[in-house]
């Protein structure tokens, strides 16, 4: 098991977390959102623990708890008091190893599941269009599959299917813990082998590349879904940072790209589409360089009233075709580089931000000791 200590010593407060590298990517059809379900499961009871009492003992401590699950893992933290650290560590490792997955908890869990599913994507219209742009934009990808998972794959699901997961995974050697705060690394270093180190590893299963094809065409899906006003969004297939690669210009380019368009109040299509064309009432940009799979460069709008999909789009490639033939300008280019600049170390003043970038960072294959390394490169 990985273990990665962050120092900070300005409050006396710990983050710990513990990664699994185990997300929606490793899903195989008809077992969709099995990843997600498991989270929800680990907070069902071990052998010395009652369903909920995981939480209860965070909380008498004073701390706060809580999991995630995405594409590339699932992750786990608890925010505590120093002094409270070890028990901390003492219930996570305990529920790495001690899972008890009984049906009936399963078979209420799922159905909480599942109205999670219908409240947040089949009742909303902005999540049914980014569900239906995944799962056009890949063919064979697992990132086709939502997080959640589709809703007959949940309906289908059992208690074996969750502990299966739970048996594949669930493993140190799968796991890294991430320590961020005011603690002593050599003293944490004991303490993981304390309580983790006895956990006995296993093989994990053999990860299939799952490589997309090359896509021959654009591809457009319609969306038809009740929504106080049309959206659209668009995606296009680009490069992400490779681990071992951290010269390649085009995903910190792709960075920069999307701080331009949308990284201030001001900012490109802000300006061109909401402002001066008032095609929109809200446009937006995403792209994440770093990740296990397939990269997608995303722009979603809302139209205004009585403009269409086709007007938008019209306004979008517009402006692109601008950057693209103009470049940007010099105090753009400053503005978002101080801005990136800005907001790491706005992150660095949080101890769970610290934990959660150190986090993701190593779930996607790369290093904590990448971080500055690529802020440094972004600034070139």
């Amino acid at each position: 098991m990985k273990v990665v200590v962050r120092e900070d010593h300005r409050a006396p407060t710990v983050a710990h977390m513990v990664w699994y590298k185990a997300g929606s990517i490793d899903e195989v059809n008809g077992k969709t959102g099995v990843a997600h379900v498991l989270e929800h499961m680990m907070f069902k009871g071990t052998k010395q623990l009652k369903p909920g009492d995981f939480s209860k003992k965070v909380a008498a401590v004073g701390g706060k708890d809580n999991a995630f699950t995405s594409k590339e893992y699932t992750a786990y933290f608890q925010q505590v008091g120093k002094e409270h650290l070890e028990k901390m560590m003492a219930l996570e490792a305990d529920r790495m190893t001690n899972l008890q997955i009984s049906k009936e908890e399963f078979d209420k869990e799922i159905q909480v599941i599942m109205e999670e599913r219908r409240l947040r994507t089949e009742d909303n219209p902005s999540s049914l269009l980014n569900e239906a742009l995944m799962a056009t934009a890949f063919m064979s990808s697992p990132y086709r599959h939502p997080v959640i998972g589709w809703m007959n794959d949940l309906v289908n699901m059992r208690a074996s299917d969750a502990r299966d997961w739970y048996r594949s995974w669930y493993s140190p050697n799968n796991a890294t813990v991430v320590i961020s705060g005011d603690v002593d690394p050599q003293n944490m270093l004991k303490l993981v082998q304390q309580y983790y180190g006895v956990i006995p590893s296993h093989d994990l299963p053999i990860r299939k590349p799952q490589i997309e094809p090359p896509q021959k065409g654009i591809k457009q899906v319609q969306v038809k879904a009740p929504a106080d006003s049309a959206q659209i969004a668009m995606a296009w297939k680009v490069p992400r940072l490779e681990p071992g690669r951290l010269d390649d210009p085009e995903p910190y380019a792709l960075e920069l790209l999307t701080a331009v368009l949308d990284g201030y109040d001001n900012a490109r299509l802000n300006r061109s589409l909401v402002k001066q064309e008032k095609v929109v009432n809200d446009v937006g940009v995403a792209y994440d360089m770093i990740s296990r799979g397939p990269e997608l460069f995303l722009i979603s709008a809302t139209m205004a009233k009585g403009k269409t999909g086709a007007q938008a789009q019209a306004s979008i490639r517009k402006a692109l075709q601008e950057i693209k033939q103009n470049g940007i300008l010099e105090s753009e280019l400053k503005r978002i580089k101080v801005r990136i600049l800005s907001e790491q170390i706005y992150k660095r003043d949080s101890i769970f931000g610290q934990a959660m970038e150190i986090g993701t960072n190593e779930m996607a294959g790369f290093s904590w000791k990448d971080i500055d390394s690529l802020l440094e490169k972004m600034q070139t």
